[in-house]
């Protein structure tokens, strides 16, 4: 009986050698492809997956919110997190999405295939280093609304346009701003989200 893989990468090439690569196994066979964080669960109950590999970057919904609403739509669906970015906040995100498993995609293929076999019998499977960062990196320090002040800030518009976007009021965004370049240790409002991002709090 062999494994249903549902695959979910933005990058068309990525996508299909990943399929390509898993699809040689015997025991694997990849009965879905979408690049879109929106597309999965619909996905997923049409093609009905036993394991679910996300990136984590993607369009629609990234791949942790895709597999919180995987989680939720389709529980039975095991996920695996495959992501070019071992950015240790996205780790701990991941696992509290209900992700099982965290590599990184420059996995040789043979540990990739494994790291399914394995989250399919229900273990949890994480990159060794990035475990270790994760625990050294803690937990995030920015509050809900901080993130997404910051998350709205990387498209540089002004205190206004964050105000607008956000619905609150330009003194709160400035608030919020100030407290997440204090707790990031930057010196600007681009200098923070960069910092939350390089450590995947965002």
């Amino acid at each position: 009986m062999s494994i249903r893989l549902l695959i979910a990468d933005d990058q068309a090439l990525v996508r299909g050698a990943l399929a390509a690569l898993l699809d040689l196994e015997p025991d694997l066979e990849v009965v879905s492809e979408v690049g879109r964080g929106d597309e999965v669960v619909a996905a997923a109950k049409a093609s009905t997956p036993d394991v679910a590999l996300l990136d984590v970057e993607m369009p629609g919904l990234d791949g942790i919110e895709a597999a919180a609403a995987l989680r939720a739509a389709v529980p039975g669906v095991r996920i695996l997190m495959v992501t070019t970015f071992g950015r240790p906040g996205y780790l701990r995100r991941a696992v509290q999405a209900g992700a099982a498993g965290f590599v990184v995609k420059d996995t040789p293929a043979a540990q990739l295939a494994d790291a399914v076999r394995r989250v399919h019998q229900g273990l949890r499977v994480v990159d060794p280093s990035l475990a270790a960062e994760t625990l050294v990196a803690g937990t995030s320090p920015l509050t809900g609304r901080e993130s997404d002040v910051l998350r709205a800030a990387r498209e540089g518009g002004t205190v206004a346009d964050i105000a607008k976007e956000l619905h609150l009021s330009e003194g709160t965004v400035r608030n919020h701003l100030s407290a997440a370049i204090g707790k990031t240790g930057a010196r600007t409002r681009a200098e923070a989200a960069r910092i939350a991002l390089d450590n995947g709090w965002l």
